[in-house]
């Protein structure tokens, strides 16, 4: 099939992970938005990276502290999650919004709500043309027993929010189609 050239925002439509981003002042402001630009940046240690707007006030409260959260809802929550990512939190108090709890991280507020929360320490930023690129090691994992499976968190039962843009649509998660690192042996010439 031939291709065609398409605009380049267009063709950026992959699916993200959507995330709470979640951080403090050191006179205890919390704030939470939501952000779908989220990666794994690195295995050992293992760290992530969250790109947001710098002109949002979580950018600010990560910039004074060095730390934050990184919160990722259910499906149930896609309300909640919309609304922290149109409202700023330089006009208007979200921290009401969600039940908090603390782990190891002063300044790193985590919402009991989400099924996995991960906890962040800045390493580096990177400031690009539009955002920040925060980048972190990740001190600790917080995740509800009921979406665990022998250790790990299973995505079926996570049920993440997935974001498509340019088209602004929230999805749910679909089935699995393989299995990675494994799938592909059987194209391999031994």
């Amino acid at each position: 099939m031939d291709k065609i050239s398409i605009e380049i925002m267009s063709g950026l439509v992959w699916p993200h992970i959507t995330s709470l981003v979640g951080a403090e002042s050191t006179d205890r402001k919390i704030n939470f938005c939501a952000i779908a630009w989220i990666s794994r940046v690195n295995a050992r240690p293992p760290m992530i990276a969250a790109s947001i707007n710098p002109g949002h006030l979580t950018a600010e409260l990560i910039a004074e502290t060095e730390q934050f959260s990184v919160n990722f809802p259910s499906t149930k929550l896609v309300a909640k999650t919309d609304y922290a990512g149109l409202v700023t939190g330089k006009k208007l108090d979200k921290s009401a919004l969600f039940d908090t709890f603390r782990g190891e991280l002063e300044h790193a507020p985590m919402i009991k709500a989400c099924p996995l929360v991960v906890e962040c320490q800045l390493v580096q930023t990177i400031a690009l043309p539009s955002n920040t690129l925060h980048i972190s090691e990740v001190v600790g994992v917080y995740a509800d027993e009921k979406i665990v499976v022998n250790g790990v968190p299973d995505p079926k039962k996570l049920d993440p929010i997935l974001l498509t843009m340019p088209d602004n649509t929230y999805w749910s998660l679909g089935n699995p189609v393989g299995k990675a690192w494994s799938d592909g042996k059987k194209l391999k010439n031994d």
